[in-house]
């Protein structure tokens, strides 16, 4: 049985990814995949990885993620998020360096919705004089 150290949630646009931190070599599994395999950009594992980089723990802990919701920037996202809250909540002394590169903070950028009468969220329709 393997013990979770830390269980925490992140959040981006409308993905939601929740983060189990357990010790180990620093494998990251993303809803039963392995990080590559997950997220094929060469981009979106860069993102994933920054606090453990941060916080020099690349090799130490094992990460099981699972996230659902929005697209891959936005689970990218959220699984940084997560991370960063789980390393805050197993080892208090990273939570300086986490800040500082503001991987606590919550991203609240979201879609704007659409209104009615209205071609999108701020486009009108075309006006026609006559």
């Amino acid at each position: 049985m393997v013990k979770n150290i830390a269980v925490t949630t992140g959040r981006r646009k409308t993905a939601v990814a929740r983060v189990f931190l357990r010790a180990g070599k620093g494998n990251i599994t993303v809803n039963g995949k392995k990080l590559e395999k997950y997220f094929p950009s060469s981009i979106h594992p860069i993102i994933i990885r920054q606090p453990l980089e941060v916080t020099d723990t690349i090799d130490k802990y094992d990460f099981l993620i699972t996230v659902k919701g929005g697209g891959v920037s936005g689970q990218a996202g959220a699984c940084r998020h997560a991370i960063s809250r789980a390393l805050v909540e197993h080892d208090e002394s990273n939570r300086a360096a986490l800040r500082a590169n503001g991987f606590l903070t919550r991203d609240c950028r979201m879609v704007e919705r659409k209104k009615y009468g209205q071609r999108g969220a701020r486009r009108k329709f075309q006006f026609s004089k006559r």
